[in-house]
């Protein structure tokens, strides 16, 4: 055995887990199962206190799983604890549109009967998911949980990484995943640098009751300063993520219940009933930010922490779980081939695979953003176009419909349903 393997077990020797993942919103417990269950001894450090999280009351925050993500979910024994509260997503309707002038004559139409796979997607409540990840945590050996810590410093060698959480602990690991969002401290401690821009665009964010039933249907209504995405939720209930411009959006969110809803409803239409308020009310400013690297030293970014992206499509989470299954997958098969999880060779691995994929996309939801986010009457005529002639194509259609659905080309193995 050469110095450096022997370098490697003198360091693993030592370490308090295999990897160290650095917060604990879904990514990161995401991840920490996959590795857990595979056999890697995992760190999960989460800055919020996880309990009050996992008890609270709906918010109005949910997600739109592809069908590659329930497979995760299932992998890592979280589908089963979720499968009661979540929505399959039927249908997806797409279409121009102007605030109280419903939608353009043409449209897109997907249907869930154009592939064998099932649903589309699936919408599940931001609290369920994060609490079903929780419960699977506490039962999963070889990982430990610690809410409400603090990570103020990291450091990696030859040998391993370290984070000092604010406690005065130190924690060492092969590795250390950063999965801590868009304002990434791993990333900024690693000196990896951010591009991106802002769209000038908030979103508002809630959830609302209706009278009328939604069948199963999303819908995505462009509107000139941002678009409209109307989510099924169980029951007679919708998840609402509406884009508009900044200064617009500001004066919107300062209104009370009533007044939000006088404006939304001209932008929701009348076609589920009158609408009222289900859960609480967020706004997020909307950026692009890229990572310029996704792997360092010892270092590696999943999720918002590697890329943030327009919510056009739904896909933020979505893009985060294909990383989790690259990462978990790469470390897994490295860990068995007896290699250093945390050596640069490795992780490149990693990065080859997702930064490709993770960049196109969001530029592909940048674009998507720029030609819609307008009301110039040539490329609305285009666009409108476009969207009947792809509608009138079900070739086409289809390859959309499995490309949303994160079934396309091929997928990390846990997104395939494959064990590692």
């Amino acid at each position: 055995m050469d110095k450096g393997g022997l370098a490697g077990l003198t360091g693993a020797m030592k370490r308090d887990a295999d990897v160290i993942v650095v917060g604990g919103g879904l990514n990161g417990p995401a991840l920490a199962l996959a590795l857990a269950r595979a056999g890697l001894g995992v760190i999960v450090i989460d800055a919020q206190p996880a309990q009050a999280r996992a008890e609270a009351a709906f918010d109005g925050r949910a997600y739109a799983l592809a069908i590659a993500s329930k497979r995760l979910l299932q992998a890592v024994g979280v589908w089963d604890r979720i499968a009661g509260g979540i929505q399959p997503i039927l249908q997806i309707k797409a279409s121009d549109g102007r605030p109280g002038e419903g939608p353009a004559p043409f449209f897109l139409q997907f249907d869930a009967a154009e592939i064998e796979e099932g649903p589309m997607g699936f919408m599940v409540e931001d609290g369920a998911l994060y609490a079903a990840l929780l419960a699977a945590m506490a039962e999963t050996d070889g990982l430990t949980h610690i809410p409400g810590a603090e990570v103020v410093a990291q450091e990696v060698t030859e040998t391993g990484a370290s984070v000092t959480l604010k406690d005065g602990r130190v924690l060492t690991g092969a590795l250390i995943a950063g999965c801590d969002g868009r304002r990434s401290g791993v990333a900024e401690r690693a000196g990896i640098k951010r591009m991106g821009w802002d769209y000038g665009q908030t979103a508002l964010v809630c959830a609302v009751e209706h009278d009328l039933p939604h069948d199963g249907t999303a819908h995505q209504f462009f509107m000139p300063s941002g678009p409209l995405a109307i989510l099924p939720l169980t029951g007679n209930r919708s998840s609402i993520v509406w884009s508009e411009r900044t200064e617009t959006a500001a004066a919107i969110a300062a209104l009370d219940d009533a007044e939000f809803l006088e404006v939304l409803r001209p932008r929701f239409g009348d076609f589920l009933g009158p609408i009222r308020l289900a859960g609480g009310r967020f706004r997020y400013p909307l950026n692009l930010t890229l990572a310029e690297r996704y792997a360092d030293r010892r270092i590696a970014l999943v999720g918002d922490a590697a890329h943030g992206v327009h919510p056009i499509a739904g896909q933020g989470l979505n893009l985060g779980f294909r990383d989790v299954g690259a990462l978990a997958e790469v470390l897994v098969d490295a860990k068995r081939r007896g290699e250093d999880i945390g050596a640069g060779d490795v992780l490149a691995r990693y990065q080859d695979w997702r930064r490709f994929d993770a960049t196109t996309l969001a530029l592909g939801m940048d674009g998507v953003n720029r030609l819609f986010s307008n009301d110039n009457p040539v490329l609305r005529g285009a666009r409108d176009l476009g969207m009947g002639v792809v509608g009138a194509l079900p070739g086409l259609r289809r390859a959309f419909i499995r490309q949303a659905a994160g079934i396309a080309g091929t997928p990390p193995k846990l997104l395939r349903g494959l064990a590692l």
